[in-house]
């Protein structure tokens, strides 16, 4: 997931192919100082590839780490058929933003939820983002410790990489692994005032996802071909109502990783040609799409029912293979790694829409050092506290999906069809904005009962 893009403050701006952005403080789009503008015009524009790098880097992230234990709750087949709707899903709600925002000539999701439903509407789309992302990167520092220290949120200790080199020590706990982390690497990546000072960073982090995925669907491959997997199983284990229940709670992991919702608007704004713009999200969609696939698939084949919440932690077994240690700790590393650079991606579009919705008549953010510093540092330590407290991803997953990630991805643009102020949404429009509507709320509210009934029970006994 990422930040969107710089746009002026000045009037309105000529754009490529006869496309023009607006003056306007949209909270999604971060304020700038007025010589930003001159290099702005100087912008060609985007290409088409880079539009899709740019969405594809924004949807992929801790998503990919949880979806193989959705796969294990509901079985092959309705798992992976899952993956799938949940992408032609999330296609439709970004195509309903994209046809009102033009019709509208609206450059923002804030200026669009504002448009539809008055700055209450806005301000509501910046909580969410704000929610969202906080709870991202609060899954991405868990990762982090589950993959660098280990972790014991399934019941059985999973150690990391430095405890299985080194041993159990209190320099390669939680707390200090996670503390050196976010002082050490956080909290420089993060001063940065600039997206674009983060271009490379984002860039390494991309090439280190496609590592993990590669040597994690090689292992699968080398055990089919030994005979080291067995048949997975192929649907859920229904006992009862409660057991159908627990099913749902996969809703809110699938419905994290696909948002990029935020983002959209970002990169329409700098796209040389705006009509490419749905084969933008098509494409970007169907790659990360096959990523989840085969992530889920090969994930899931290669540990069946032990699958855990978070992957990455499986990897610290033998896999009854040659070099499986050192593959072991070549996955985790290249994901720890990827999230680790994927971080400060994420963080930049929290502390714009946080300064948005609080100081929204104040200076630019870059230009108050006090301001920036006070924010990124009270940022920083919610993060840091919950990645300590929350003992499973799994966890943060049922609150960020089931809430602020359901309205940012389905419920938000269903909505805004609904309320059509310009009048060009089609009855099939209507009808499937009032089937993600319904499909949003029942499924996430069933999750989130679900969830707090399994931790209600968890804590009696």
């Amino acid at each position: 997931m990422g930040s969107g893009s710089l746009a002026p403050k000045a009037e309105k701006t000529k754009l490529r192919k006869n496309k023009t952005v607006v003056d306007e403080n949209a909270p999604l789009i971060p304020k700038t100082q007025d010589t930003d503008a001159e290099g702005f015009n100087d912008f060609n524009g985007a290409s088409f590839s880079g539009a899709v790098f740019n969405l594809s880097t924004t949807i992929i992230g801790a998503g990919i780490m949880g979806l193989p234990a959705c796969v294990q709750k509901l079985g092959m087949v309705p798992g992976l058929l899952s993956i799938i709707l949940t992408a032609l899903l999330t296609e439709k709600s970004i195509e309903f933003m994209i046809k009102i925002s033009r019709a509208g000539s609206l450059c923002s999701y804030g200026s669009l939820m504002g448009d539809a439903f008055g700055k209450y509407g806005k301000a509501l789309v910046q909580i969410c983002v704000i929610v969202n992302n906080i709870g991202v990167l609060i899954i991405y520092m868990i990762i982090i410790g589950d993959v660098i220290s280990g972790t014991s949120s399934g019941g059985t200790h999973h150690s990391g990489i430095l405890e299985g080199w080194l041993g159990v020590h209190w320099w390669t706990g939680r707390t200090f692994v996670l503390l050196f982390t976010t002082l050490a690497v956080f909290a420089p990546l993060v001063s940065f005032k600039r997206i674009d000072s983060l271009k490379f960073t984002s860039a390494l982090s991309v090439g280190l996802a496609v590592v993990f995925l590669v040597i994690a669907v090689g292992i699968s491959i080398f055990k089919i071909i030994i005979g080291g997997i067995g048949m997975p199983r192929l649907f859920p284990i229904i006992t009862d109502l409660s057991s159908v229940f627990e099913l749902f709670t996969v809703v809110p992991v699938l419905v994290n990783a696909y948002i990029c919702h935020y983002n959209v608007h970002s990169i329409d704004n700098e796209l040389e040609d705006s009509s490419q713009m749905h084969g933008v999200v098509r494409t970007s969609l169907a790659l990360c799409a096959s990523v989840y696939l085969l992530t889920s698939f090969f994930g899931y084949l290669l540990f069946g029912e032990g699958t855990l919440d978070d992957v990455l932690a499986n990897f610290d077994a033998d896999l009854g293979i040659p070099f499986g240690s050192v593959l072991n700790d070549a996955v985790r590393f290249s994901y720890a790694a990827h999230i680790v650079l994927v971080f400060p991606v994420v963080f930049y579009a929290v502390r714009i829409n946080l300064d948005g919705l609080i100081f929204s008549s104040s200076r630019p953010l870059v230009l108050d050092k006090f301001r920036f510093s006070s924010i990124t540092i009270s940022l920083i330590g919610v993060i840091f506290l919950g990645a300590n407290f929350i003992p499973s991803i799994w966890d943060i997953f049922q609150f960020t999906g089931a809430t602020a990630a359901a309205c940012v991805g389905f419920i938000f643009p269903a909505a805004i069809t609904l309320r059509d102020r310009h009048n060009i949404a089609t009855k099939t429009d209507k009808i499937l904005s009032v089937f993600m509507l319904v499909l949003a709320v029942l499924s996430n509210a069933v999750a989130i009962y679900s969830d707090a009934n399994a931790l209600i029970k968890k804590n009696k006994t």
